[in-house]
């Protein structure tokens, strides 16, 4: 049993944000499931948004985010996100040499999908996560504790408040840790579904257990699509950046075809969503689709993360061409929280892409997310630095007796992603949904209770089918096409009678009444 200032479950760039920024008299600990460089932040190539250049203003950001995001954004998170944008990135670039640089030593701005200025700051040319990452490992201090190999799968709540975590260790030992403020950083779903650009340990631990626990979870029909994951031999093999459309490439069929002709203003460079539908419409008729790179010199140079990906999986980058396909790669929904990450449980805080703060509305703006994440990692230190520190008096959590005697009814994990990938997917209706639902609900997920008992692996699973009925069922109840949630038998938007966020049916804690589905309107 172990008592912190601040317990942070997660290693990503809103993990390490948050406690690289943290006094170094508060007591910190980082408890992550895998190692700590083993997170999708890590894998993140594009860059961070922000408006810097001569002809850029942060509110040209601000129109464009809530474009993206089909106006469904909270304009309030919007507008504080991209004005402290500028200061916020400035500040990293004055500390240390994370960002490139143009020939005047200014930050060099590319190009992303959406985006109507060149404003995306970039590192290492397409290894932005990874080196921003180890500039956060870097500004740790002697405070902050890492603790990794630790399976985070349930929340302690005592009297209406969150007080800490259970975790288990590779050898099934369970350990109670406990903190004044408990910080869920754990990402997204991406891992749901058969093809992603998402870390192989980002399976919606955090959002399963904030719902366990009685937190309320929003939007969870809103999946982005990423238009271009390399696809060989019928497997995505790692992500290829938007900055390479950025650049100029140009998707292509088999003959050279460009398929994105036509179908919106800013062809290959319109929004997530309506490219990876575009792709996928081809791909599901048998249509190979490809990136044609050849317009862009010395491509090996700019890009040089992609061109070892390609590489080191065959493909012949002499030829021009990159086989794509389009793969889950991030959740606008999640964690519902305000904009420093507090959640409807009182000690409970989400940051990063397990929130849900309304800044990326139902599609997110290319390169938003890193900003997001290093937003609320400030923001929420800058609190608890202000906040007194209350100690904790809580009794030692009981650990079951029922050491690893359970044993879950749950599918195959490429049972779940292939159906989630086929029924739940880029393009939804009604009779695939209700499909989905109807198979989830055979596992019972709801009725595994004690989870001590169980091993780490049967409950990363228990909770992939949680969140897949949770995505499930907010994309049924939709009844509209939004962003990146899109359904071919109600294939338009529907601003009469969907600007109102779907909240999840609430789990109720021990001594409370059950809670209705509730819908509310979102505040635009």
């Amino acid at each position: 049993m172990t008592y912190d200032d601040v317990l942070i479950v997660g290693s990503g760039v809103a993990a390490l944000q948050l406690a690289a920024l943290l006094s170094k008299n508060i007591n910190v600990r980082v408890i992550t499931k895998s190692k700590v460089r083993n997170a999708n932040s890590y894998l993140a190539q594009g860059g961070i948004a922000v408006a810097l250049g001569k002809q850029d203003h942060p509110s040209k950001h601000f129109i464009d985010t809530l474009k993206a995001g089909r106006f469904y954004n909270n304009e309030e998170s919007v507008r504080a996100i991209v004005n402290e944008a500028p200061a916020l990135i400035r500040e990293i670039f004055t500390k240390g040499s994370v960002f490139d640089k143009d020939q005047n030593g200014e930050m060099l701005l590319g190009m992303e999908g959406a985006h109507s200025e060149k404003r995306i700051v970039h590192s290492g040319g397409d290894a932005t996560g990874k080196n921003v990452v180890e500039y956060l490992i870097s500004q740790l201090k002697e405070n902050v504790k890492i603790e990794e190999d630790l399976f985070a799968y349930e929340l302690i709540i005592k009297e209406n408040r969150c007080i800490g975590v259970k975790g288990k260790k590779p050898d099934g030992e369970i350990q109670a840790y406990y903190g004044n403020h408990v910080i869920l950083a754990t990402g997204g779903c991406g891992q749901l579904y058969t093809y992603t650009s998402n870390a192989e340990t980002v399976t919606g631990d955090g959002i399963a257990m904030a719902y366990l626990a009685g937190a309320e979870i929003v939007d969870m029909e809103f999946n982005q699509f990423h238009p271009t994951l390399l696809y060989i031999d019928g497997e995505t093999r790692g992500l290829v950046s938007e900055a390479v459309r950025g650049e100029g490439a140009i998707l292509v069929t088999d003959d050279g075809t460009p398929i994105m002709e036509g179908v919106h203003p800013l062809k290959d460079l319109a929004p997530r969503h309506v490219v990876s539908q575009k792709i996928y419409e081809y791909v599901s008729k048998g249509v190979n689709i490809y990136l044609d790179i050849r317009c862009i010199p010395n491509f090996t140079k700019r890009f040089p993360t992609i061109t070892e990906i390609c590489t080191e999986n065959g493909v012949d980058l002499s030829q021009g061409r990159i086989p794509v396909v389009p793969g889950s790669h991030f959740l606008m929904g999640g964690i519902k929280t305000d904009l420093i990450g507090r959640t409807s449980i009182d000690g409970l805080f989400a940051i990063g892409e397990a929130s849900c703060t309304g800044l990326h509305g139902a599609n997110r703006l290319a390169s938003n997310s890193l900003l997001e994440g290093l937003y609320q990692g400030k923001k929420l230190s800058e609190w608890i630095n202000e906040a007194p520190l209350k100690p904790l008096t809580a009794e030692p959590e009981k650990i079951s007796d029922s050491f690893l005697q359970k044993r879950a009814n749950l599918p195959e994990l490429k049972t779940l992603q292939n159906n989630m990938m086929a029924r739940v997917g880029i393009v939804r209706n009604s009779e695939m949904l209700i499909k989905q639902k109807n198979w989830l609900a055979q596992f019972k997920v709801n009725e595994m209770t004690n989870l001590d008992g169980y091993t780490s692996q049967d409950i990363e699973r228990a909770f992939m089918v949680l969140v897949a009925e949770l995505i499930t069922d907010s994309a049924l109840e939709r009844t509209e096409s939004r962003g990146g949630h899109y359904r071919n038998d109600y294939p338009f938007e529907d601003d009469r009678n969907w600007i109102k966020q779907t909240i999840s049916h609430i789990r109720k804690r021990e001594g409370e009444k059950d809670h209705e589905q509730i819908q509310t309107i979102f505040a635009t």
